[in-house]
């Protein structure tokens, strides 16, 4: 068994599509609208789906937010390095809710940014082995 995705429920596909895929780096990798349904799947991710798992984005089109819940966590991604990435997420008109820094309880390098529904990453700094 393997993971194949993460499924996240969006209110406008457009602007999520690009915060993965311009100001995350993700590829688009497929997208299909079900009219009869009213709604449309886009998968990104960093890898094709049968290297490793990826992000499915659901806009029902009919919703246009969320309320995220109490439920959610986040999605983590390993980068080389956290400052940098903020740097690079702030360049491209990301929003950081925490900047680059070592966890409170912890050495590891951490950072959050915010997608446009306000789905919580976690950047993940890798570690020097």
């Amino acid at each position: 068994m393997r993971i194949l995705h993460t499924m996240l429920r969006v209110g406008d596909l457009e602007k999520s599509i690009a915060f993965y895929t311009d100001v995350l780096g993700m590829k688009m990798l497929r997208r299909k609208d079900y009219p009869e349904g009213k709604f449309t799947l886009a998968f990104v991710g960093y890898q094709d789906e049968a290297n490793g798992a990826v992000l499915e984005l659901t806009h029902n089109w009919d919703v246009k937010k969320y309320d995220l819940g109490t439920g959610y966590g986040h999605i983590a991604i390993e980068v080389d390095n956290a400052y940098d990435a903020c740097e690079e997420v702030r360049k491209r008109g990301g929003k950081i809710t925490r900047e680059a820094g070592p966890m409170k309880h912890g050495a590891t390098v951490i950072a959050f940014v915010e997608d446009p529904d306000g789905y919580k990453i976690e950047l993940i700094q890798k570690k020097v082995v």
